[in-house]
């Protein structure tokens, strides 16, 4: 246990903050393409993507 978990937190660590920093991204692209469109949609897209 000792050995393995350094190398497991630090490897979660990375991968959710680099999962979070993604959904951020997509979650600033669909608001910046759908804002000039729509209004409405706007808000299911971004209820979608911050139940993903």
């Amino acid at each position: 246990m000792p050995q393995m978990a350094p190398l497991n937190w630090v490897t979660l660590m990375i991968y959710f903050v680099t999962l979070y920093l993604a959904i951020i991204i997509m979650n600033y692209y669909i608001n910046m393409k759908s804002h000039k469109n729509i209004e409405i949609n706007n808000n299911k897209m971004s209820m979608k993507s911050w139940k993903w």
